[in-house]
């Protein structure tokens, strides 16, 4: 079954929608195991129907190596970003992860991604899905 791990912090929330709507896709053909870099965003996405769920630095940096894709914002490489909740132990191992990271171009940093559009995020999470994950998935589901 292909692994798959949504990062997301502070309250959880696009996370949550993104667990959704894989949910209501793919129904139960992978696994989703969701990290929060606390608590509650944990908690939000468990709600949300993922498989299981951890929290905090070393869940996030143990986790991201045992999985065939991550998705999260593209704050999730960036350390001290969401108010400082993603440490610098954090950023690396998701950057450093041999997983495919599918990220999501929204961030609250004072950074920019050149490139991008600004999409709501329901559109963001459809083009997510049926553009970049649907192949992925196909892909790694082969594999196994």
């Amino acid at each position: 079954m292909v692994k798959i791990c949504i990062i997301d912090g502070q309250g959880g929330g696009i996370g949550a929608t993104v667990i959704k709507r894989l949910r209501e896709y793919f129904e139960e053909d992978m696994e989703i195991i969701a990290l929060g870099t606390n608590a509650i965003a944990t908690a939000q996405m468990l709600k949300a129907r993922a498989n299981r769920g951890a929290s905090g630095e070393n869940a996030i940096a143990h986790t991201s190596q045992q999985v065939d894709l991550i998705i999260g914002p593209v704050s999730i490489i960036m350390a001290n970003a969401m108010m400082g909740e993603v440490t610098s132990r954090m950023a690396e191992a998701v950057a450093s992860s041999r997983a495919r990271k599918l990220l999501i171009p929204l961030s609250q940093e004072n950074a920019e991604i050149i490139g991008t559009a600004s999409i709501p995020l329901p559109h963001l999470i459809e083009e997510l899905i049926e553009v970049h994950l649907q192949p992925v998935f196909n892909q790694l589901k082969s594999n196994i």
